[in-house]
């Protein structure tokens, strides 16, 4: 092979697309929250083309238009990483490669049906409710993206407590809850798509409460696991996997409940609105990680056989 195709698809590569895959599917979320806190859902009016005329945005459009296309050019560089990271996928050994080829073939084909809910949102005048779809299949594919990125380093660790794996779904469920219930909080607020878009309907003060709700209840459920994963680690607990992924999530969770008390006081500015999605990306990544750092051996499953 060519020297910088063979470069190019090094199985050496392979972490640094894996991480790739995640970062850009984060990414395309923030860009995408960047089209609709700037009213640029419509920069171009129309799909595939961006004008009836031009696939391009083109001057008279101004800056919406440069958002909005410059947000799709980005799904490209996502389908480029993804088809990326399946060649090198299957060029490593196979005793390497074992569970990474279906996330990588999700990736791809989550890419396009991405692409193509994209283009209904625009098509619909910016629906609430598919733009809160198109935002959830991008949680969708964070979670497959950080699947993939957990066993390209398969990390291997100390059992932990069988209490805080028991913790692992209810968290990883409750946490898909809140996020879930955000989009709907988003549909009925000054966020939902461009000035004129229709809302959903509901009362934002009423929903955000409800919002709140799970979003604490799954702090709570983090905070209990990682003490009792904590406690059962007797060598280098802060090196553990699992205590460092809920570490990581608690963290970032208060800071998202911060957050998003916040921005509710202060009427939901641009800015905070999009740094609470970005939070929300990271979260559901986090949720991710969790669950496969808690599903390795834990202590007490052989003494119960």
């Amino acid at each position: 092979m060519i020297q910088p195709f063979s470069t190019i698809f090094a199985p050496a590569r392979l972490r640094a697309y894996a991480w790739a895959s995640l970062v850009s599917q984060i990414l395309i979320v923030v860009t995408g929250g960047l089209v609709r806190l700037t009213g640029s859902g419509l920069g171009c009016p129309t799909w595939p083309k961006c004008t009836e005329e031009s696939f391009v945005s083109v001057p008279e459009m101004g800056i919406h238009g440069l958002i909005e296309f410059g947000n799709r050019l980005l799904t490209f560089v996502l389908v480029i990483i993804a088809g990326l990271t399946f060649i090198v996928i299957r060029r490593t050994v196979r005793a390497q490669r074992f569970g990474l080829t279906w996330p990588a073939v999700l990736l791809v084909i989550g890419i396009i049906a991405q692409a193509l809910l994209g283009g209904v949102t625009v098509l619909t005048g910016l629906n609430s409710w598919v733009v809160g779809a198109h935002f959830l299949i991008s949680g969708v594919l964070i979670s497959i993206a950080s699947v993939l990125v957990w066993r390209v380093y398969s990390p291997k660790h100390d059992p932990v407590s069988y209490q805080s794996v028991l913790i692992a779904w209810p968290i990883f469920v409750v946490g898909w809850v809140t996020v879930i219930v955000g989009v709907v909080v988003t549909g009925a607020g000054p966020h939902a798509g461009d000035s004129l878009t229709p809302r959903n309907g509901f009362d934002l003060e009423t929903w955000q409460h409800y919002h709140s709700w799970p979003a604490y209840s799954m702090t709570a459920l983090v905070l209990l696991s990682l003490a009792l994963a904590w406690r059962s680690v007797s060598n280098k607990p802060a090196s553990n996997p699992a205590v460092i992924s809920l570490g990581i999530l608690l963290i970032v969770s208060v800071l998202q409940a911060v957050l998003g008390v916040v921005q509710s006081n202060m009427g939901v500015p641009a800015l905070l609105a999009g740094v609470h999605m970005l939070g929300a990306s990271l979260i559901i990544s986090l949720l991710t990680f969790q669950l496969l750092a808690l599903r390795s051996r834990f202590k007490g499953i052989e003494s119960s056989r």
